[in-house]
């Protein structure tokens, strides 16, 4: 948590604005993969099929063949 004086929100609010923004979308970015992990670990815990990195590759690259 960063803190701010009233005196320096007053004279760098534009740098304070683009700092809360930066904060604001790390977060959003840290919750989005703390969901994605979540979701992994549900898939993971009921059973579903776990692929090392090579079949994963694999899986990708017949899904998205380029022709």
């Amino acid at each position: 948590m960063i803190i701010k004086s009233s005196t320096a929100l007053r004279n760098n609010y534009g740098m304070i604005s683009d700092l809360a923004h930066k904060e604001a979308e790390q977060r959003e970015e840290t919750l989005k993969l703390r969901a994605k992990l979540e979701a992994a670990e549900a898939a993971r815990l009921s059973g579903a099929p776990a692929y090392t990195l090579e079949e994963s590759r694999k899986r990708m690259e017949a899904i998205y063949q380029r022709d």
